[in-house]
């Protein structure tokens, strides 16, 4: 099966409608992520099958939740220790009236996503090289794909929530004891599980905002 077959697939799968030019735009940019790995080495998984589904697919189903947590997936959002650009550019492409900031403090990995804003016409990407301590700006969202413990997670990222803002981590198994770490002040309001197609392994989103934001 082609590799537009499989994304067909597992778009139906997630249940995501998205029109043949953002699917068109997803092949384009799992072809520039193949194309720059073979000298940046953006990622650890080079197979363009796996690629598809470790990267793209994973990626793409962080895409419906989010549009209902964020109602539509309209304003910004942060992506904090985004590699290639993982979920950040996914997201980008799929929401495009949502503007999209992936951060790395990597600068080859920023470059890459600056070059796939450019080369995509992504308006509403872009990379950013840089600490997350650092950043000034504030997020209605601000998401990360293993990237640290929720603890590390939030305290690093604190200052980049707006303030009705909330954190979206995609973790493996539900992460119990991270949970459990989190400071007093920090709520989690959801745990969802996620099944992603041709993927055996577990996935999760956990959904947090600062608790004097709770409702």
């Amino acid at each position: 099966m082609s590799q537009e077959a499989r994304l067909g697939a597992g778009l139906q799968a997630l249940g995501l409608d998205l029109p043949d030019a953002q699917r068109q735009t997803l092949l384009r940019y799992l072809e520039l992520l193949a194309k720059w790995n073979r000298v940046y080495n953006l990622t650890a998984v080079r197979d363009p099958d796996e690629m598809l589904v470790q990267h793209l697919l994973d990626s793409l189903a962080v895409v419906g939740p989010l549009r209902r947590e964020a109602g539509g997936a309209t304003g910004r959002l942060l992506d904090v220790g985004s590699g290639a650009g993982l979920p950040g550019v996914v997201i980008a492409i799929c929401c495009r009236e949502l503007k999209v900031d992936c951060l790395d403090a990597v600068g080859k990995k920023a470059a890459f996503v600056q070059q796939v804003a450019a080369g995509l016409q992504l308006p509403n990407l872009r990379g950013l090289h840089d600490r997350v301590e650092r950043v000034t700006e504030r997020y209605d969202v601000v998401s990360s794909r293993a990237f640290a413990s929720l603890s590390d997670f939030v305290a690093g990222s604190r200052q980049a929530l707006a303030e009705q803002g909330i954190w979206l981590a995609m973790k493996g198994k539900r992460p119990e004891d991270e949970i459990a770490a989190l400071p007093a002040d920090v709520a989690v309001f959801h745990v969802e599980q996620l099944n992603v197609p041709e993927l055996a392994a577990e996935r999760c989103i956990v959904w947090m905002r600062p608790a004097a934001a709770n409702r």
